[in-house]
């Protein structure tokens, strides 16, 4: 199977500033990923044409099972932090996983987050700007596949400072108990070997993903844990739109177990085949 994560910003292209949903759609069937994590998703806003981006992805890739949360809701001027209970037909902004496989179970993760304006110091800039961060969110997805389960999370963390260690290392103690193998995929605003320095987790793709052109850095990330071996090499793509470049890497399932002393570990035992349905075998 392939997995993939790309942040979107919302469709646009930096090229000609425009969100063409049919640029939108044919990248995401590019990237031909069974499991797809995006960042910076939006539903029902004007400057994406009013369009559920998660639905146009789904359809692109042929997803039996998506998923949209929601960490902004309203209009980009009027951005207030999203409460979970926001209507389908409401205006938001977020992040979404969408899988070719079934997803027997899905959970949604609230990351700590500053509650005030914090510093932060801008590359070319000598003095911090006082920020106040957008809400921060994990979603994470139950995934079955004929070679067995496997935890899927998708998120997008703070570019804050210490904030951003601080959210990926509630992830990892929050799925602790989650089915191994695990993969956590998303824009972690950490670059290079932080992310699993500071999760423990092993990286599967090293190639830069930002700026989109000439990427100097790895903002970009999939992690795993447990039995994940790669069938192909991990590599980053321009697909002509964002600021990001995406990310994608071949996985074949080994071994499952669902830890019972909450620690994260590769299992020792083989499960059952699970059968898909419609999707396709790992």
């Amino acid at each position: 199977m392939r997995i993939a994560t790309f942040n979107i910003l919302h469709g646009r292209s930096l090229t000609d500033d425009r969100v063409d949903l049919d640029r939108f759609a044919d990248a995401v069937r590019t990237l031909d990923a069974d499991v797809l994590a995006l960042q910076e998703v939006d539903r029902d806003q004007p400057r994406s044409h009013g369009a559920d981006l998660t639905s146009v992805a789904a359809e692109a890739m042929g997803a039996v099972d998506h998923r949209f949360v929601a960490t902004m809701h309203g209009l980009p001027e009027l951005w207030t932090a999203a409460t979970g209970e926001e209507q389908p037909e409401s205006s938001a902004y977020g992040i979404a996983l969408l899988s070719r496989f079934p997803v027997a179970k899905w959970k949604v993760l609230a990351l700590p987050s500053p509650h005030q304006r914090v510093p932060v110091t801008f590359p070319g800039r000598t003095r911090p700007v006082l920020v106040k961060d957008e809400a921060r969110t994990a979603l994470a997805a139950l995934v079955v596949t004929e070679r067995g389960p496997v935890a899927v999370v998708g998120t997008h963390l703070t570019f804050v400072p210490d904030w951003n260690v601080a959210q990926l290392r509630h992830i990892v103690k929050a799925t602790r108990d989650m089915t191994r193998p695990f993969v956590l995929m998303g824009d972690l605003n950490l670059a290079g070997g932080e992310p699993s320095r500071h999760s423990g987790l092993r990286p599967l793709v090293t190639a830069a993903t930002f700026p989109l052109t000439e990427p100097a850095e790895q903002l970009d990330h999939i992690l795993v844990d447990g039995d994940v071996r790669t069938t192909e090499p991990g590599r980053s793509h321009n697909l002509g739109m964002s600021d990001h470049r995406a990310l994608t890497v071949g996985i074949e399932l080994g071994r499952t177990e669902t830890p019972s002393d909450g620690r994260p570990r590769s299992g020792t035992r083989t499960p059952a085949r699970v059968e898909a349905g419609a999707a396709r075998s790992a």
